[in-house]
């Protein structure tokens, strides 16, 4: 497939840089945006004991990688696109199928 888009991390001219992050995809709904949910651990000092949680992180996802919910994908860290966006897909690690 042939990608005409700039903001594609592998066709175009967009820069990355910082986190790398790996998630699922749970949403797909926006245009050229998807939801990729991230869960961590981390130590409470206090009760001496790991705590899991998630965050979930707006990314953009160009044509080329056709993202669909479930995906399993990695994004990263690039100038801000928009007012929620600051990450790009650059790899779909495992498919849902």
């Amino acid at each position: 497939m042939d990608c005409k888009d700039p903001k594609c991390p592998i066709h175009g001219h967009l820069k990355t840089h910082g986190n790398e992050i790996e998630g699922v995809v749970v949403s797909d709904k926006a245009a050229k945006t998807v939801i990729v949910e991230h869960a961590y651990t981390t130590f409470l000092k206090k009760y001496e004991r790991s705590l899991r949680k998630t965050s979930r992180i707006a990314a953009y996802a160009p044509l080329c990688m056709a993202v669909k919910t479930g995906d399993h994908v990695t994004i990263a860290a690039t100038r801000r696109l928009s007012k929620t966006k600051a990450f790009v897909v650059t790899k779909i690690s495992r498919e849902e199928s």
